[in-house]
């Protein structure tokens, strides 16, 4: 992926898990991040997760991406190839990012994030005056 000149490094995960409980498997998402003159644009990959039981937020200049996917197959299982996991994902946002204009979209699994940029982030024409 090109660097963007919005940085959005990913942020490690980094949640204790208690020696008792089992630990959550997540999968990181693939992405695709595309910027246009006014936002950029997050495409994510979400197999098998339904608005629901999708998470997407911003905290303390965070990101976060949290899917769980659900069995719904009817009847009772004989034979598994092929499992759907959770997601856990974050970026982290800077100054450039107008926080309050994301919008997010889910459909068939391809979840869109649109990142609004602050307008001092965009790019704007400069009006030459003649003295």
């Amino acid at each position: 992926m090109a660097e963007s000149t919005v940085a959005m490094p990913e942020i490690e995960q980094t949640q204790a898990v208690e020696a008792t409980r089992p630990r959550e498997h997540y999968v990181t998402p693939p992405v695709d991040i595309y910027e246009t003159p006014e936002s950029l644009v997050v495409i994510a990959d979400l197999p098998g997760i339904d608005p629901p039981h999708l998470e997407v937020r911003v905290d303390k200049n965070i990101l976060t991406l949290r899917g769980q996917t659900q069995d719904q197959m009817p009847g009772d299982l004989r034979s598994r190839e092929y499992t759907l996991v959770s997601f856990f994902r974050q970026f982290e946002l800077g100054e450039q990012i107008d926080q309050d204009g994301i919008r997010a979209e889910l459909k068939q699994g391809v979840l869109t994030l649109t990142l609004a940029k602050a307008a001092k982030a965009q790019p704007r024409a400069i009006t030459v005056n003649a003295a």
